[in-house]
């Protein structure tokens, strides 16, 4: 729908969609990483080089052609699904707040759940917009710096004040993401059902 219209193909074994895939597998490390004591810098230093290859999996697809239908899929709940896992450790572990990470955790349940009910009842499929992409970097980084100063690691206090900084944007930025997702999602349900 609205968002940014690419041709896109039937293929899997692309590029991007194996970076997709690369970053799911990481989440076993980096959630480990993260919950053992001596391991934190490394889990997050992990996971900032994964949620980079985000970035890096759609200039491929854009740049080469490779944009594909299970990509438009795949991407956004890769990028989920990894940031999901690393809250739910960096919560257990007390470096980020239950009800910060509940703001997150919520309305990305409800994405997924909703657009995979709506997917696979009604055939539609609603395209990611750049405002979701950028709540996503936002949190991305925030979550992160948070937790780093939450573990005393160096520049701690600065990382912290950046990292609220930056949820508090990305917050913003996800929950009108959603609003607009609704908007979409209403749109193509009514295009369907009048074509």
């Amino acid at each position: 729908m609205a968002g940014d219209r690419e041709a896109s193909t039937s293929a899997v074994l692309t590029i991007p969609n194996i970076l997709s895939f690369a970053r799911i597998a990481t989440i076993p490390v980096l959630v480990w990483a993260i919950v053992h004591r001596g391991t934190e810098e490394a889990g997050l230093l992990g996971f900032a080089v994964v949620a980079s290859t985000d970035w890096v999996d759609g200039y491929l697809a854009r740049r080469t052609g490779s944009v594909s239908e299970l990509g438009k899929v795949l991407d956004p709940v890769a990028d989920r699904l990894v940031i999901v896992a690393v809250i739910v450790a960096l919560v257990a572990r007390g470096a980020f707040p239950l009800w910060a990470a509940s703001l997150i955790v919520a309305r990305d349940v409800a994405l997924l759940v909703v657009g995979a009910f709506v997917l696979a009842r009604r055939g539609v499929r609603i395209d990611v917009r750049r405002i979701g992409k950028e709540a996503t970097a936002a949190l991305m980084l925030g979550v992160p710096l948070i937790a780093w100063g939450a573990f005393d690691l160096w520049l701690g206090p600065v990382t912290t004040a950046v990292g609220w900084t930056s949820f508090a944007i990305g917050i913003v930025l996800s929950y009108s993401a959603a609003a607009w997702y609704a908007v979409d999602l209403r749109r193509a349900l009514a295009a369907k059902a009048g074509g």
